[in-house]
């Protein structure tokens, strides 16, 4: 007989199912950010500055010193036809880096905006006691509402504007207007950015010869037929992140790394997801390893049985090889020959600015926005990283699409960043909870078959690249592997973003990394200390890796394996780059 406290009887879920129909519906309307999440945030700021006289008088004093500064700047510029800049943009922003900014009153326009971005910055920073996440919240959102009214964006207040409307007699707001009216329609009925046709898989980019030999619901896998007489032993199994398709690795025939790598003697596999669709919602994190990495060294060792893999991982797949190379080492699989991350984090306590839409009250909007469509859309996912870079991909291009009346051409990585995927509702709360908010690969306790995949376990080599303005995977964070493994241990600092900064193919101008290694028990420095350490080296990474998969690799080439092992199953089914690619 039920007790009086048993309430089983009661349909907790439904319950449940309630609040995250509210919550997707809040989602909708917001764009996928959490209003409790900015209240709060919002409120730790604004109690805690109403609270501290001290951090309000240092701010009026600011406040006064500015002003006395452009003043005094204004007076010198009737003096002098161009003077010395009160205050110089921050690295990277180019906003008004233009001559035409230099005169009046378009500087002082310039310089009055950018003494009031510096003065937010420190209203919003240093206000005792307000939580760190809370103060990044508060100060982004001031970052991102002052960047609605900057100069540059305003056609009367921005002279290059100006300047070409003049010249056009108008012209140019004819043309944005058009370009304006093509973009939104194209949003509008989900087609592609314009030009995005001129780079279609299999056609113009993702054109590396090679078969699909292997299929299940989740991957396809392609191996690449060899261009060399000979080959390395051991092959190189890349594993992608299943948030892009994984033709970045064989963009355009100039800049692919796949391509770049079969030309130096490797046999190469390469894993390409499918786009998963709601009936997808309940693909976990265990299923992308298990149907990923894992079937991919299986079906890689068939082929090339008795042979060491060197897995390379990227972005979020990188992470995903690192706890699967983690479990391996648990379970003595000894498989691998190397482990290579590509702008892979391993550690999430300084997961940069995504961080900011990383809370508890986040999550779970996010996590009912995916439980209401089973799915996290793509959109979503794109809009998150045009917030984090508003001035490069979005007011940029306003300014120069809608106000000059100019098309920004399309290249292969912008073609193939319009190409994105999906993330399955269950996988990408796991993801989001278990290593963005809990942490758990770091602390030793994200479990695999019921163990920690522990990778202070690791005794492969490692070769790990972070780039330098990565937005996504900040370079220290990436680093701090050196923290949780007592491997050997090869960093690389390249040049570059996340993106660009990993497709760096030799040849291309005003390239650069860094690179060190540190042996099984030596001292571990500082992200800091490592870069003034060292070696910096012009040119292109790729360079410095294939030298260290060599090194770490059989000595002596041998003849290239067949494609595919029919025998064992694994005939080959389709040419390069197969179906999945074409999944929307």
């Amino acid at each position: 007989m039920p007790s009086l406290w048993d309430d089983r009887s009661v349909n907790s879920e439904a319950f449940r199912a309630i609040d995250r129909m509210r919550e997707a519906l809040t989602g909708r309307t917001t764009g996928g950010i959490s209003p409790a999440s900015l209240t709060l945030a919002l409120l730790d700021w604004s109690l805690h500055l109403a609270w501290a006289p001290g951090k309000r008088m240092e701010l009026a004093d600011k406040a006064g010193r500015k002003a006395a500064r452009l003043l005094a700047w204004l007076a010198t510029s009737a003096l002098q036809q161009e003077p010395p800049a009160c205050i110089e943009p921050l690295p990277g922003d180019n906003r008004f880096r233009g001559e035409t900014w230099r005169k009046q009153p378009f500087a002082f326009w310039a310089q009055a905006f950018l003494l009031n971005q510096q003065w937010w910055h420190n209203a919003t920073r240093e206000v005792p006691g307000v939580a760190p996440h809370h103060e990044d919240v508060v100060s982004f959102a001031a970052r991102q509402w002052l960047d609605v009214f900057s100069p540059s964006n305003i056609p009367f207040a921005n002279p290059e504007v100006i300047e070409r409307t003049f010249q056009t007699g108008g012209g140019n707001l004819m043309l944005g207007a058009r370009n304006w009216i093509e973009d939104a329609g194209r949003a509008a009925t989900g087609q592609p950015p314009l030009g995005t046709e001129a780079f279609v898989p299999g056609r113009d980019v993702a054109v590396t010869p090679g078969k699909v030999v292997y299929r299940n619901h989740l991957i396809e896998l392609i191996q690449y037929g060899p261009t060399t007489q000979e080959v390395t032993a051991e092959p190189v199994l890349i594993v992608p992140a299943w948030i892009m398709k994984y033709y970045i690795l064989d963009l355009s025939p100039q800049n692919s790394l796949v391509r770049h790598l079969v030309s130096k003697g490797h046999t190469v596999f390469c894993i390409s997801w499918r786009n998963p669709t709601a009936q997808d919602r309940d693909l976990r994190m265990d299923d992308y390893r298990r149907l990923g990495v894992m079937a991919a060294l299986d079906v890689a060792r068939a082929i090339l049985p008795d042979r060491k893999i060197h897995a390379t991982g990227y972005c979020l797949g990188g992470t995903l090889l690192a706890i699967a190379a983690a479990a391996m080492a648990r379970a003595d699989d000894d498989r691998l020959a190397s482990v290579t991350l590509l702008a892979a984090q391993t550690d999430f306590t300084e997961p940069g600015e995504l961080a900011l839409f990383m809370d508890h009250s986040q999550m779970h909007l996010l996590e009912s926005i995916m439980w209401n469509k089973g799915y996290l859309s793509a959109e979503q996912m794109a809009g998150a990283f045009q917030l984090l870079r508003t001035n490069d991909l979005v007011w940029s291009r306003l300014v120069h699409d809608y106000l000059m009346g100019e098309r920004t051409p399309m290249i292969d990585l912008m073609a193939w960043n319009a190409d994105s995927t999906r993330m399955p509702y269950r996988m990408h709360a796991e993801y989001l909870q278990r290593l963005y908010l809990d942490n758990e690969l770091a602390a030793g306790r994200f479990l695999v078959d019921g163990r920690p995949a522990a990778l202070q376990n690791l005794r492969v080599p490692l070769f790990v690249v972070g780039t330098e303005r990565d937005h996504i995977a900040p370079w220290r964070s990436v680093y701090k592997i050196h923290l949780l493994t007592d491997t050997e241990v090869t960093f690389v600092l390249t040049s570059g973003g996340h993106n660009a900064g990993i497709v760096s193919e030799p040849g291309r101008p005003r390239r650069s990394f860094r690179a060190a290694s540190r042996k099984r028990g030596d001292k571990v420095l500082d992200a800091g200390e490592w870069a003034t350490t060292a070696t910096r080296k012009e040119g292109s990474w790729w360079e410095e890796w294939t030298p260290w998969l060599a090194a770490h690799s059989s000595p002596g080439p041998v003849a290239p394996p067949p494609m595919g092992a029919p025998e064992k199953g694994y005939a080959p089914l389709d040419d390069a780059p197969g179906t999945y690619i074409f999944h929307r």
